[in-house]
């Protein structure tokens, strides 16, 4: 069973996406499923630090983006959601490569949401683990 109440598909959040930090990082939407969103991000010039790493932030970014994503994508229409707390705890560097993020809820309730973003290297390992709290808001 879905999770979604609003249409989301890869096509739809990369052309939400154009001309914002999502594309200027090359953060690209790879899947949707049923309850989850799931998106990578390149490791080069763009995304790391001065010591060869995956900046945190961007990290960070990538988990942001998957979470604002899903949770506006779970929430009725004429709702939207906004971000009220993001953590993450950096696991492990990455030096070269994609990293990839999977977006999974962990709550969907009517004013809050709250959502668990994964973020592996292409070997597979965990590299970060990040939760967001958003607040559900009707338009006005």
């Amino acid at each position: 069973m879905t999770v979604w109440k609003k249409p989301v598909t890869v096509a739809l959040l990369t052309a939400q996406s154009q001309n914002t930090a999502v594309s200027h990082l090359g953060i690209e939407f790879l899947e949707v499923g049923d309850d989850f969103i799931k998106a990578r991000v390149p490791v080069d010039a763009r995304t790391r630090q001065p010591y060869g790493l995956l900046h945190g932030g961007v990290s960070v970014v990538l988990a942001e983006t998957l979470g604002s994503c899903a949770a506006v994508c779970a929430c009725p229409e004429g709702w939207y959601g906004v971000g009220l707390d993001i953590n993450a705890n950096h696991l492990r560097g990455v030096t070269s490569g994609w990293v990839t993020g999977t977006a999974k809820p962990v709550h969907i309730g009517r004013t809050t949401q709250v959502w668990q973003i994964e973020l592996h290297n292409e070997a597979g390992q965990l590299t970060c683990i990040s939760r967001i709290t958003m607040a559900m808001l009707a338009h006005k």
